[in-house]
């Protein structure tokens, strides 16, 4: 019995460091999520004003660019999965690589040759584990994105989709993050970035489906515009600042559900230990209470013998 609550005695003390540990990381999460939140909104005034500026172009002119036409010359295709650099936020990564498995199968079924991107420490380690062979890889900063990195994703797609294609060109890339709607709900999703799908400005379901817009905002009529030097020109420099904004924005949206997700599962996980200590220490005051027991039979027992005897 003394040995069984030394045993339940050494679960508590370990299970009190790793309630502290869930708590420091629950809220080092708090303490970040409101600022990843900001930057996430803050973000789509930026969006939607490319996103209009795009469609204008399109609307009046008949240019026909790289960067809109599908390609036909090769197969292959570049997937970015955009995960955590660290374990602790429950099926945050899982989610992301399970669903890029997914696409991965899909396209292959469907004759294409898929190429993989990761961001972040968890999808480079598990393809690595895996055998699989990805084309490119950011780490360091998954729950704080920088734009440097945004701009060097976005500037490696858009070459490689541009290249031709006995260069390594590919025909599309796609697009796997978390887009987060609040604390309690971050919804992978898959997005087409390449070549790119310009919609109308009052197109009013893909704005809100891409959180360009509130739903308070009225529908909006396309006004008229002129172009500087001309509209070829500059819808060579609205495009790749198109793809940038858009791999900057699932970052963003990617790096806030990373930082409520932790929050969420190291909460979970702290009230978790906490019922475990709670659950030990009654075993260790039972055994505790059947040592007593067992010690006050053995002199009652013993001091019969002698007074017997």
């Amino acid at each position: 019995m003394a040995g069984l609550q030394r045993v339940y005695k050494q679960r508590i003390r370990s299970t009190e460091t790793l309630a502290k540990v869930f708590r420091a990381m629950e809220l080092i999460a708090a303490s970040r999520i409101g600022a990843a939140r900001d930057a996430a909104s803050s973000a789509n005034p930026f969006d939607r004003a490319i996103t209009h500026a795009v469609a204008a172009l399109t609307q009046h002119s008949t240019i026909e660019h790289p960067m809109t036409c599908e390609r036909t010359d090769t197969k292959r295709v570049a997937i970015l999965a955009v995960t955590a650099d660290r374990g602790m936020a429950g099926a945050y990564s899982a989610s992301i690589l399970r669903a890029c498995d997914d696409l991965v199968e899909r396209l292959r079924e469907s004759g294409r040759e898929p190429e993989l991107y990761v961001a972040g420490r968890r999808a480079r380690s598990y393809y690595s584990y895996r055998g699989i062979e990805v084309a490119g890889a950011w780490e360091g900063e998954s729950d704080r994105p920088s734009e440097q990195m945004s701009d060097d994703i976005a500037r490696t797609l858009t070459d490689r989709f541009m290249a031709p294609a006995e260069d390594g060109g590919i025909a599309e890339v796609y697009v796997l993050y978390t887009r987060f709607h609040n604390m309690v709900k971050q919804v992978p999703e898959i997005r087409k970035v390449l070549p790119l799908k310009v919609v109308d400005d009052t197109d009013r379901d893909y704005l809100l489906d891409e959180g360009l817009i509130p739903e308070s905002v009225p529908e909006r009529i396309m006004p008229l515009y002129e172009f500087e030097p001309s509209p070829e020109v500059v819808l060579d420099m609205l495009l790749p600042m198109y793809v940038r904004s858009r791999i900057r924005n699932a970052l963003l949206q990617s790096a806030a559900s990373e930082l409520a997700s932790r929050q969420t599962a190291m909460h979970t996980a702290n009230d978790n230990a906490h019922e475990m200590i709670a659950t030990y220490t009654r075993l260790a005051n039972a055994a505790r209470q059947a040592e007593i027991t067992t010690e006050i039979t053995e002199i009652v027992s013993g001091a019969d013998a002698l007074s017997g005897s």
